[in-house]
């Protein structure tokens, strides 16, 4: 507690992926209600498809920030955009059969349900934290 008192506000706000991660596993883990042995199956696996999604979504990452210069830059910037998000969706698919193997569909149906209310509220309790107003 001290130590982070001490810290500069800007350093307190900071984005810490590993800490984010901890909490993730541990929110999925405890709303699927995965025992350790389905935990210690699930998870090597899932870490694999975050690394493959966040590859695709790097490759696409100047198309979705910077506005192409010419209406042709344009198209091809919408249609690689495109074909990153079926790539991605193709790979969830590929990565949903996989877990299949060392979860029930039922976990899986409970695991992809918390990954969504972490990520949804994670980003709630940001834009509240730097005083944007959120959705509900």
């Amino acid at each position: 507690m001290v130590a982070k008192a001490q810290q500069p506000q800007h350093q307190q706000n900071r984005f810490d992926p590993q800490k984010f991660q901890m909490a993730l596993e541990s929110y999925i883990t405890r709303e699927a209600k995965l025992t350790q042995k389905e935990a210690a199956a699930f998870f090597p696996l899932y870490k694999k498809l975050q690394s493959e999604q966040r590859a695709l979504f790097q490759k696409g990452s100047k198309a979705r920030w910077v506005k192409p210069a010419t209406e042709q830059e344009c198209r091809s910037a919408i249609e690689e955009h495109d074909n990153i998000d079926l790539q991605i969706k193709k790979l969830q698919k590929q990565y949903h059969q996989k877990f299949l193997k060392v979860v029930s569909a039922s976990k899986l149906y409970d695991i992809l349900k918390a990954e969504d209310r972490f990520h949804k509220q994670s980003i709630r309790k940001f834009t509240e934290r730097v005083g944007k107003p959120h959705r509900k």
